[in-house]
């Protein structure tokens, strides 16, 4: 074995994208924004904010039971 077999990096496999995240800080927004305007505003935006936490927490026990098969 050779030096640049021995020390090449192995790929990485990189979880898929998603968009929960994007939601998750949308809903931060809304609730912030919320404080400062109208409870509406904050319910909505907890709303969001509780769905995509969820959203987000399955597709990741999703992923962990992909890669232990």
């Amino acid at each position: 074995m050779n030096q640049e077999e021995k020390y090449k990096a192995k790929p990485e496999e990189l979880p898929k994208p998603t968009y929960w995240p994007f939601f998750l800080a949308f809903g931060i927004v809304f609730i912030f924004w919320g404080i400062l305007t109208n409870w509406f505003l904050s319910g909505m935006g907890a709303i969001v904010f509780v769905v995509a936490l969820i959203g987000w927490i399955v597709e990741i026990n999703k992923e962990i039971k992909h890669d232990e098969e």
